[in-house]
């Protein structure tokens, strides 16, 4: 039950003939020196295979825009479909990794695999973050931060999709001074 989660298109494959990308919600950021995330994958799926012999992957932000995509890579298979063309998704090519990156995506995180663990239902990928690519439509110029209400991002929760709202609060409102 911890829920909403991000919902996002992980691309894999190590060539245009294998490109492949699976929806995932199970996702997250793990350390931040060295930067690093996790993906959660069932063995059963098309796209463990790829993460699995390339050992990178790249997590693609998802947009509201970019739901049906979303949708639809999740519940199709790389085995019978070719996702990027049936969605009219972009591959771009990754600085540091095989795998492609989703060009329509606001933002993408290139991940080298250093561990695959055995879970159960699903195994997880521990990955070190090699790069970041953020649309520059996306960055606020006074503060160089990536701007998240402006990217329309989306969540998932029980099955739904949900476009996040608008931000309340930054880390550390709740304690700061108020000026007088």
């Amino acid at each position: 039950m911890i829920y909403p989660l991000p919902a996002v298109m992980v691309s894999c494959g190590d060539s245009v003939d294998n490109y492949n990308i699976i929806t995932i919600a199970w996702v997250g950021t793990i350390c931040s020196e060295p930067p690093m995330c996790s993906i959660s994958v069932r063995k059963n799926r098309h796209s463990y295979s790829l993460i699995e012999q390339s050992r990178s992957f790249v997590i693609n932000l998802t947009t509201s825009r970019l739901a049906e995509a979303t949708d639809w890579c999740g519940v199709k298979s790389g085995k019978d479909f070719h996702k990027f063309a049936q969605m009219n998704l972009t591959p771009e090519q990754a600085t540091f990794v095989n795998a492609p990156m989703i060009a329509e995506s606001p933002l993408n995180i290139e991940c080298k695999v250093t561990e695959i663990k055995e879970l159960g239902s699903h195994d997880l990928f521990i990955a070190k973050v090699l790069a970041v690519h953020a649309d520059e439509k996306y960055i606020d110029a006074k503060t160089g931060a990536f701007d998240m209400e402006k990217a329309d991002l989306l969540a998932y929760s029980h099955g739904n999709y949900y476009a996040l709202g608008k931000k309340i609060g930054h880390f550390g409102f709740s304690v700061k001074k108020r000026k007088k």
